[in-house]
């Protein structure tokens, strides 16, 4: 890996590449936005032809979105010189891109700095470090995890980097996620693993209500590992599972206490729901809500905007079966039982939702499911870096 600031942006990283000298299998999720960056375009035409990659190159401070015929021989050009530069062909090679939309990539720049990455590919774990601040926009921090474990008795290595604070509802933000493995696994059941995991990760936060047009989480497996090959759904297959959803859940999560303004983590469980669809939609119509969000922002224990956002969420809803409880680090409290509001102590209410971190915790008393995602809070700042972005 390797990532520098070329000049894209007026500071800080902007450039990196992640490279596999052996060829990997790759998996992908992008963007249902259909308004699809250029990047995006290229790294679904190369999924569809199941070719093998040796790494992706990466730029933020540009999406290169809605940038028309000229944006795509950019992507293209991306692809071509870091292709090079590794002694591999432009379709060996994914390209993402990331920042403001409808802006031509600086292409003078992007030629140079592609040349000066390469030539400082290392597998240190500075050189990660490095790719992670490199892909960052507004973000405040580096967002990255790595793990070392066995399955079938051979040690495999996950790790895992990502950005994102705005324009964070992925539905599969400008949200990027990469993912490096060396398990040895079969296309499909990498990307049936990364289909799986992304529905109770990514797909469940949400910062803004707003589905970038640059969304991609990308895995590439190598396959150095020791292990007998991953080619159907057996224990092994579900170990692989259980150590990906966990660094997809991390770097999600993380994104999600990174968003723009926030200064709270929300997670909203529904417990006891009918099935997992119906949960999702209940908890991100109650963590999409603006009045939610600001409300817990005033640190104010107003409930029923809490119970008028699942009203809209566009699935049937039985509210005396509800009950809703608050909880932090410094307690919990119930608020709503089986229809019926509780009358419950405001100042406790309170020094619960000083907290940074808040569960939202409804009981539908309808089924055995457990469903959570994943949000925050809508602060004056949001609007502020928002209003001023291109600026």
């Amino acid at each position: 890996m390797a990532g520098e600031h070329i000049g894209i942006k007026k500071s800080n990283k902007d450039l990196a590449i992640i490279y596999s000298e052996t060829p990997c299998i790759y998996a992908g999720a992008f963007t249902l936005n259909e308004v699809k960056a250029a990047p995006v375009l290229w790294d679904e035409k190369i999924l569809q032809q199941s070719k093998m990659v040796h790494g992706v190159v990466v730029n933020s401070g540009n999406a290169n979105a809605v940038t028309g015929t000229q944006g795509m021989e950019n992507t293209q050009t991306m692809a071509s010189l870091s292709a090079k530069a590794v002694g591999k062909s432009a379709n060996e090679m994914l390209v993402c891109s990331t920042g403001v939309i409808g802006v031509q990539l600086p292409m003078d720049k992007i030629c140079e700095g592609i040349s000066l990455v390469a030539s400082k590919l290392d597998d240190s774990p500075q050189s990660s470090n490095n790719v992670a601040e490199a892909i960052l926009t507004t973000d405040t921090c580096i967002k990255e995890i790595a793990f070392c474990e066995e399955i079938g008795g051979q040690t495999i290595n996950v790790g895992a980097i990502g950005k994102g604070s705005g324009m964070i509802h992925p539905n599969m933000a400008t949200m990027l996620a990469f993912v490096t493995t060396d398990a040895k696994i079969t296309q499909p059941m990498l990307q049936k693993a990364l289909s799986k995991c992304i529905n109770t990760t990514f797909n469940m936060i949400t910062v803004d209500g707003d589905t970038s047009t640059n969304d991609s989480v990308i895995i590439l497996a190598n396959g150095q590992a020791q292990n007998l090959i991953i080619d159907k759904e057996d224990e092994n297959f579900s170990k692989f599972c259980e150590i990906l959803e966990a660094a997809l859940k991390h770097i999600a999560i993380v994104i999600v206490q990174d968003g723009e303004g926030a200064t709270k983590l929300l997670e909203v469980q529904m417990s006891n729901v009918l099935n997992f669809e119906r949960g999702k939609s209940l908890a991100k119509s109650i963590l999409t809500s603006s009045l939610v969000k600001t409300a817990f922002f005033g640190e104010d224990a107003n409930w029923g905007r809490i119970l008028a956002a699942m009203g809209y969420a566009g699935v049937p809803l039985n509210s005396e079966n509800i009950s809703l409880t608050l909880k932090s680090k410094s307690g919990s409290i119930l608020m709503f039982e089986k229809g019926i509001p509780v009358h419950f102590d405001e100042d406790f209410a309170l020094t619960i939702l000083k907290e940074k971190e808040i569960q939202i915790i409804v009981d539908m008393a309808e089924g055995t499911e457990i469903v959570r995602a994943w949000g925050c809070d809508l602060s004056y700042d949001y609007v502020k870096i928002n209003g001023e972005y291109r600026s």
